[in-house]
């Protein structure tokens, strides 16, 4: 089991808008960078991630779980392009901005902070938990 980060423009696709989709879950479409189509190649059912707004708040503001394993996207007829689903797990209860992720030594090396612009990102499990201690969440989620 592995950890993620999901960047979405919240007025494209927002925290709400995931957590609207319920059980159900939602694709996670639309990604056209070979780099990140290999990372959801590479997720296993139950792999958990940061729901992260990017352009407008610049925070992770929620934790998903993947729900359905690689396919490929319905947005395009281009068999290139995969996608995953994914269901909203849990509000981060304190949002934790770039920022903050910037500012944390012992995030230096987060993949946010060295491949910003990458939309679909692997996360350390150390990452994890200190991005989830730095957003309130005593008891995080984890993969084991």
């Amino acid at each position: 089991m592995a950890y993620w980060l999901f960047k979405s423009e919240p007025f494209k696709w927002s925290w709400q808008m995931q957590k609207d989709q319920g059980e159900a879950g939602e694709e996670w479409d639309g990604v056209r960078n070979y780099q990140a189509r290999n990372n959801m190649r590479a997720m296993e059912i139950g792999d958990l991630g940061f729901f992260y707004h990017s352009n407008k708040g610049k925070e992770v503001v929620g934790i998903v779980a993947v729900s359905a394993l690689a396919h490929p996207d319905s947005t395009t007829d281009d068999e290139r392009w995969e996608c995953v689903d994914i269901k909203a797990v849990a509000d981060m209860p304190e949002p934790v901005t770039l920022a903050d992720v910037k500012a944390n030594e012992k995030l230096a090396d987060m993949a946010l902070v060295t491949s910003m612009r990458l939309s679909v990102q692997p996360v350390k499990k150390d990452e994890w938990l200190e991005v989830c201690r730095m957003g309130g969440l005593s008891d995080p989620p984890t993969n084991g």
